[in-house]
């Protein structure tokens, strides 16, 4: 009879274990990407090459305003999540189609991302020639990581209940982080005379 009877302690702690081994998986697949992307930038003879404008003046203020796009975009998705999980004291429940806006707005952010990543590692390479770059590189390297480990933690279950809001916000970080260090700042330091779109 005793045999039959399910350990208390046990249970939770295999759970746990489960849930941190799931965790660790999701982390070294972001890691891999950084890596990846990282290895690929200083691997990659940089072309230089400006192969897209579309309306804008150069590459350069393609990217300028794309970032800002997706930074303006993270920061709606950031207080959409915030309504969808409650947190912003609004007395009505959430509607149902926020779930959808969220994931929309979120995607619509990552899309505009990849001509700026596409263009700063194939023109430009991992770059370390002042401090201000070297951190642009490696943050840009970071929130791919630290995005494919938030699109992996959505999707995977049972991981530690603090993981989506901390990924979410380090996914948000690190996009500031990348914007500040090229986007802004282009906006306050860019060299007279350079236009601005």
């Amino acid at each position: 009879m005793a045999d039959s009877v399910a350990d208390p302690v046990a249970t939770p702690a295999g759970t746990e274990a489960t849930a941190t081994r799931r965790l660790l998986l999701v982390l070294l697949a972001g890691g891999a990407v950084a890596i990846a992307l990282g290895v690929y930038g200083n691997a990659h003879d940089p072309t230089h090459e400006q192969p897209y404008t579309l309306f804008f003046s150069g590459t350069l203020q393609l990217k300028v305003w794309f970032a800002t796009g997706a930074v303006a975009l993270a920061a709606v998705q950031v207080l959409l999540g915030l309504r969808l999980y409650d947190k912003l004291r609004i007395p009505r429940h959430p509607p149902a189609w926020l779930g959808d806006a969220h994931r929309l707005v979120g995607t619509l952010a990552f899309v505009i991302t990849l001509p700026v990543a596409y263009q700063c590692l194939w023109a430009l390479g991992f770059q370390t020639t002042d401090t201000r770059v070297l951190v642009h590189s490696l943050l840009g390297c970071f929130f791919y990581d630290i995005f494919t480990v938030k699109v992996l933690a959505v999707r995977v279950r049972g991981l530690p209940s603090a993981t989506l809001p901390i990924v979410g916000g380090l996914v948000f970080a690190a996009l500031v982080g990348v914007w500040l260090t090229s986007a802004g700042w282009f906006f306050t330091s860019r060299p007279p005379g350079m236009p601005g779109y």
